[in-house]
């Protein structure tokens, strides 16, 4: 869904206040957005960091199974719904990032993808890294 949409995701993102995106996702515009995914009604309730991400991202999604109570979810964040395949029910409102939060954003997204395919293109290479 990420790729149709013209957005490139990254998976496991480390932002700087600790907290752990599960999709962060780049869009054309140099936009973030940030994908939490949960796994039903009880992992909403139990994990309330969501609101954290909002400094980290333009936009913020759930995304959920497609029996998850949707009313569940707040009212100003983006929806996907995923059945055999994610769709984006409800586009997430904008709240910009400061602008120097989004360049220190982008050169951590930038050089995390990067680090990635280094490591499946030469996967000795991030192992000497990561031991230093």
């Amino acid at each position: 869904m990420c790729v149709a949409l013209n957005w490139v995701p990254l998976h496991e993102v480390r932002l700087a206040n600790g907290r752990r995106a599960d999709i962060l996702a780049l869009r054309s515009d140099g936009g973030f957005v940030c994908i939490e995914i949960k796994s039903g009604l009880a992992d909403f309730r139990a994990d309330q960091k969501w609101p954290d991400y909002r400094d980290y991202a333009d936009a913020l999604c759930f995304a959920v199974d497609v029996d998850f109570p949707i009313e569940a979810l707040p009212h100003d964040a983006g929806l996907i719904v995923v059945a055999e395949e994610a769709v984006l029910i409800r586009h997430p409102p904008s709240h910009p990032i400061a602008p120097s939060r989004r360049r220190a954003l982008t050169v951590q997204f930038a050089r995390l993808a990067g680090m990635r395919v280094q490591g499946v293109l030469d996967p000795g290479s991030v192992q000497s890294l990561r031991a230093e």
